[in-house]
């Protein structure tokens, strides 16, 4: 049995400390925030920061991660005597998934016994970490590339997201909402409720008055989509607002007895089109 590795993208949002258990090698994205070019994981600026300066109104730019970037990550783990099985960002949100499917095929003429296999997440931020961390763990107990890969594309609609935002503005910037939407939206206090479907794309299913009904519909969506479905551990992401990302996993440890979670931020390349007071709830259930 040959070894493999897995590697992703900077947008599975998922902690140093996983990403360096589980040996997991992720591709860059990088965004431009008044005038500075920042890799998405940057010494330079702490997530915290990057959220207080777009609520002093700047605007980041995002770049998707390119063909060549894709092939020196591939090729660093082709170098060291692994196959490859990577798990990518939804590619209805991001060129990325095209570029490591390019870099791939140009790879395996280069390395023809190297196996090499790309698949693409339908996912974003810590709903694709989930996927990526699932498959880290078939690996660590001893699953095949091939029965790792065959899970994960199996599994992956069953991978649910649900969003809302605090600042309506953000969604209309990116083309989610229409800016008289976003501007009559705030006035009124309507909150969006947001999901990835499954063509990969971020798209709302609801709204609701306030922040706190906002976040109990998170976990009223988690009631009608879990099922019977075992989950060992939640995944919630925010955007630079940890209070209430803690108040949606104390409402589902009230409600379904689960004490297991990772919460960690939004990362800066989907931060800037979310914006700061995103909430996502993250678990496996029956469908999306």
């Amino acid at each position: 049995m040959s070894k493999f590795i897995i590697t992703s993208d900077i947008n599975c949002d998922l902690p140093k400390d996983i990403l360096e258990k589980f040996d997991i090698r992720v591709m860059m994205l990088h965004y431009v925030l008044e005038g500075i070019e920042y890799s998405g994981v940057d010494e330079r600026i702490t997530p915290s920061e990057f959220y207080d300066k777009m609520r002093k109104g700047s605007m980041p730019k995002t770049m998707q991660v390119n063909p060549q970037q894709a092939k020196e990550v591939f090729e660093g783990c082709i170098k060291e005597g692994y196959d490859i099985l990577h798990i990518g960002f939804s590619s209805a949100l991001s060129g990325s998934l095209g570029s490591a499917v390019f870099a791939a095929n140009e790879l395996k003429e280069t390395y023809p016994d190297t196996k090499i296999i790309v698949i693409d997440s339908l996912c974003a931020s810590l709903g694709q970490g989930l996927l990526v961390y699932k498959a880290a763990l078939l690996r660590e107990a001893g699953k095949t590339l091939e029965e790792t890969a065959q899970w994960t594309e199996e599994h992956k609609l069953q991978l649910c997201h649900y969003f809302t935002v605090d600042d309506l503005n953000h969604l209309a910037r990116g083309g989610r909402l229409t800016k008289s939407a976003a501007v009559f939206g705030t006035i009124l206090n309507v909150k969006p409720i947001l999901h990835v479907d499954n063509l990969g794309r971020l798209v709302p299913i609801g709204k609701t008055r306030g922040r706190k009904h906002a976040l109990n519909e998170l976990v009223d969506n988690m009631k009608s989509h879990i099922g019977d479905t075992q989950n060992e551990i939640i995944f919630i992401s925010h955007g630079d607002c940890l209070a209430d990302a803690q108040y949606v996993a104390d409402e589902i440890k009230k409600q379904f007895g689960i004490d297991n979670f990772l919460i960690d931020y939004v990362g800066p390349t989907i931060g800037a089109h979310s914006g700061p007071g995103t909430v996502a709830l993250f678990f496996m259930g029956t469908e999306r």
